[in-house]
């Protein structure tokens, strides 16, 4: 992209570089969720449209958008920016542990989606924070991993299709 535009729309490069200049002044992190809004809070925490009882925990604000496209679901969020990496320096404080603590104080969240990553370290996390929901009597899910819609056995990876076998369901 950079060479395009030094190449061949310079003009365009100027306004780009002013674009992003005014995004990192005016746009900052929602002071419920943490996701990216240019307002106090975002317009997902503001909607009274939203299931304020079902809170689904991301690693990052581009898992928010990857969720709200597939249009299934009508809760609210939690952007974690990142998972627990003990070796990297990244525990619960980073994480905003206490803030994702205090809205399930709260006593209006019923139910804890945990959407981290399929990686060790966003299992980990997700297994470190259903332990803070059971706590508190709140239910705590894992989001399924496995076979794509559309996708063929023969070009899954082990570990994805070792996941969809462990996690089958019966048909009725």
């Amino acid at each position: 992209m950079a060479f395009h535009l030094l190449e061949k729309d310079r003009d365009g490069a100027v306004e780009l570089g002013r674009a992003l200049a005014e995004a990192v002044t005016a746009i900052g992190p929602c002071e419920r969720c943490r996701m990216l809004s240019d307002g106090a809070l975002c317009p997902i925490c503001q909607s009274a449209q939203r299931d304020p009882s079902m809170l689904c925990v991301v690693e990052s604000p581009a898992d928010v958008v990857a969720v709200e496209q597939s249009a299934g679901f009508r809760g609210r969020y939690f952007v974690l920016l990142g998972h627990l990496s003990p070796l990297d320096g990244v525990g619960p404080e980073e994480l905003g542990v206490a803030k994702l603590e205090a809205l399930l104080d709260e006593g209006i969240v019923r139910e804890l989606i945990l959407a981290t990553n399929p990686t060790v370290e966003g299992d980990a996390t997700a297994h470190f924070l259903a332990d803070l929901a059971h706590r508190r009597g709140i239910r705590a899910t894992r989001i399924a991993h496995g076979v794509p819609v559309g996708g063929e056995l023969e070009y899954v990876d082990g570990g994805t299709l070792a996941h969809a076998l462990a996690g089958r369901q019966t048909l009725t």
